[in-house]
């Protein structure tokens, strides 16, 4: 049997559908033998496993713990699901207090059980902010933590290839940034559809400005459309990209959607969000992001909210002031 690498993955949130959709989808895709599940609700995890078990899967050495400790000690790489679900009638934002406490926290304990990792893939809402705390307590490097937003392009790719009614194949370098919520900044100047550039195609009987407006709006609300159709929030779609988000860090094929990440650049202050990026083994690359220039105010939009929700953690006392970052992690 072949696998990407030999090195433990650590799979936190594991009882939960996202979780359970990585862990399955990490085996499929050979990333590692060795693979170690946790969460708190033991009976639930034990249950994953034997799942797992049952699938007669070859040469896997899988382990599961409710002791975090356990769970992250010798871990080189992790994927995390670990907050609360959104629910119906909720946003990514009303999360933010509850899952900002639960990523201090393990960002405390990667520090204290496995400050050697090198990929950790932050995936529960709000993600952006969840994946800043945990950085900020973790300790590392800004390349070494990565936050899932690829599922708001492919949505946009989704979208697209409805609407025109083609393959999803046809339909290529669907871009978003920015925050992953309510004010993502939705990108058309990339986009090709067909072989035919995106933005030639808005405006015309094809996909009307009505259209198009309509269209982004549902991609934003990607999440809750599925909590509509499923009465759930989503769980294969996230667990899939994070699977190949973390499978690149480990030096399988390079992951380049746009995913979170932590920016202090001279646009963009002390904030995680989602840039033009490729992760690969040496971690997250970022890229020079193009747009036209209503495109980047709906960024600079997108970047003033995320900006709004690191000042109220500030305020709440859950991250420090700015100035004092460094004192809590020496890498930012």
């Amino acid at each position: 049997m072949n696998f990407v690498s030999n090195e433990k993955l650590c799979i936190v949130g594991a009882a939960g559908m996202i979780g359970s959709s990585m862990l399955q989808s990490a085996i499929i895709m050979n990333l590692t033998p060795n693979i170690c599940i946790y969460d708190p609700y033991a009976p639930a995890l034990e249950g994953v496993a034997e799942e797992m078990y049952h699938c007669g899967f070859e040469g896997l050495n899988l382990t599961f713990t409710s002791d975090i400790e356990e769970a992250l000690r010798g871990s080189s790489y992790i994927l995390s699901s670990g907050g609360a679900a959104r629910q119906a009638g909720m946003t990514r934002e009303d999360l933010l207090r509850g899952n900002a406490e639960i990523a201090k926290q393990f960002g405390l304990n990667v520090k204290d059980y496995c400050p050697e990792v090198k990929h950790v893939v932050i995936i529960f809402n709000p993600a952006d902010i969840t994946g800043l705390i945990f950085m900020l307590y973790s300790g590392l490097k800004a390349h070494q933590v990565s936050t899932l937003a690829a599922l708001d392009s492919t949505r946009l790719r989704s979208a697209l290839a409805q609407h025109f009614d083609i393959s999803p194949d046809k339909v290529t370098n669907c871009r978003t940034y920015g925050g992953h919520g309510e004010q993502m900044a939705v990108f058309a100047s990339t986009a090709m559809v067909d072989g035919k550039p995106l933005e030639s195609l808005i405006g015309t009987d094809k996909l009307t400005h009505d259209q198009w407006t309509i269209l982004k709006q549902k991609v934003v609300q990607g999440g809750k459309n599925i909590i509509d159709l499923r009465g759930r929030s989503s769980f294969q779609s996230p667990a899939y990209l994070s699977v190949l988000m973390i499978a690149a860090a480990m030096g399988s094929i390079p992951f380049t959607l746009p995913v979170g990440s932590y920016l202090n650049t001279p646009d963009y202050h002390h904030i995680f969000m989602a840039m033009e990026t490729e992760i690969n083994q040496s971690g997250i690359v970022l890229h020079h992001l193009k747009g036209t220039d209503e495109e980047l105010q709906s960024l600079n939009d997108s970047y003033k909210h995320l900006c709004h929700m690191r000042d109220e953690l500030i305020e709440l006392n859950i991250i420090p002031a700015i100035s004092d970052w460094k004192k809590l992690n020496p890498n930012v």
